[in-house]
């Protein structure tokens, strides 16, 4: 094959990468290319995407010998607009600033911010302000912390690396050798929950499985909603006639399962024809969607309130551990309906939620119940509502500063 035709094959592989990803997901991709060494479109590096993960200690384990026991250095992966995982990371950093920690957030990764105060920036218009600093890169320069908190598999590579700290602990939202077919990263994610690390992990689910499958140390915590935000708007929903569904589309996830529901929703529309789906989460006006639907796309976070209560339902899928997703639902008075499964039910069980088998047929079921039996919709409305009200961001704060503290042998 010459050079130029190997070329137009590349840009071709580009273009229609972008377009079942979105133009910024095929961005960051070339970017992660350039970085990990490889030409534009042309060989890329195997082993030095992983160099810096697997180097030497930074830091001096001296250094932390006279740090105090309420400083915490949290190593996160660059942040993006959006992500939910971040948004828990930083509102368990905010919470526990409020019960008098320091926290230090320190940037592993690519690609990396342009500077430190950019990303404090980005942080604060995208979330909300923080009093924690902002750390680029993981060097002799990173700051002696009492705890270093891994929030991600790579990251817990960078902690397990620095010295200067007393405590290491992880913060882990999911499985994450799920997130990749059986291979090398599966392998390296896996591997992180044997490094030692006392685990906080989001529910129970997690918490049992890390613990009997990897001998993890662990302590469950729950999530919450944000109270200012998400509340019932009852006036808005049903006006135009349509039974609206709210669907997490997010193709570049493979663990919300886009293209099942996509199925699932296209069985429902031939038979609830007045039906009308939101698809929110990720720009897919590139794909041919079967039904008529509303492309919502990435919501900024102070319109999700209002797109969600729009809803008479929304399907929320998963094939791994559940996100903040359910509640704010929840919080908004819209029945959810889910997929049955150890780590769907931690959160969702049959009395605040509608749990169908994942087949088609028996989510189709679920969906139709729940639209076109009000006494049904109204019921899980109502015992959602109950249960997203009975949770607490700062009660789970106050859990994990009960663990750190039980981890600096000290009384909480």
């Amino acid at each position: 094959m010459s050079a130029a035709a190997s070329m137009s094959r590349k840009l071709v592989q580009a273009v229609r990468y972008g377009q079942q990803n979105g133009w910024g997901a095929l961005t960051r991709l070339l970017r992660r290319r350039l970085s990990e060494g490889g030409m534009f479109l042309g060989k890329a590096s195997v082993t030095r995407p992983y160099d810096e993960l697997l180097g030497g200690g930074f830091g001096l384990e001296s250094l932390a010998q006279c740090v105090p026991p309420m400083t915490i250095n949290w190593f996160i992966p660059p942040v993006g607009k959006g992500s939910g995982g971040h948004l828990n990371i930083l509102r368990f950093i905010k919470n526990l600033e409020d019960l008098g920690y320091t926290n230090r957030i320190v940037i592993v990764g690519q690609p990396s911010p342009p500077s430190a105060a950019a990303a404090k920036r980005d942080i604060e218009k995208w979330f909300f302000p923080l009093k924690a600093s902002v750390h680029l890169g993981a060097d002799d320069a990173t700051p002696a912390a009492y705890f270093a908190m891994a929030t991600s598999w790579q990251t817990a590579y960078y902690v397990r690396r620095f010295q200067s700290c007393k405590q290491r602990c992880y913060f882990v939202q999911d499985y994450e050798p799920w997130f990749y077919p059986a291979g090398s990263n599966a392998m390296l994610a896996e591997a992180t929950y044997r490094f030692g690390f006392a685990a906080f992990t989001a529910g129970d689910w997690l918490a049992q499985k890390l613990h009997k499958e990897h001998g993890a140390r662990t302590r469950s915590i729950g999530f919450s909603y944000d109270r200012d935000l998400y509340r019932p708007m009852p006036e808005l929903r049903g006006g135009d006639g349509f039974h609206r569904v709210m669907f997490y589309a997010r193709p570049p996830t493979p663990r919300r399962a886009f293209e099942l529901g996509i199925l699932v929703l296209r069985d429902v529309a031939k038979r609830v024809p007045q039906m009308r789906v939101v698809l929110a989460g990720w720009d897919v006006r590139g794909y041919d969607i079967p039904f008529p639907c509303e492309y919502a796309g990435l919501v900024e976070i102070d319109k999700l309130p209002e797109l969600y209560a729009r809803c008479d339902a929304a399907l929320v899928l998963s094939c791994s551990n559940l996100s903040l997703l359910p509640l704010e639902l929840m919080a908004c008075g819209v029945p959810v309906i889910s997929n049955r499964a150890p780590y769907t039910q931690w959160l969702l069980n049959d009395e605040n939620a509608k749990l169908a088998d994942p087949d088609i047929q028996s989510l189709v079921d679920a969906v139709v119940e729940v639209l076109e039996t009000p006494t049904v919709a109204q019921r899980i409305r109502q015992a959602g509502a109950a249960f997203a009200a009975a949770t607490s961001w700062e009660r789970e704060a106050a859990r994990m500063a009960e663990g750190l503290a039980e981890l600096a042998g000290e009384q909480p």
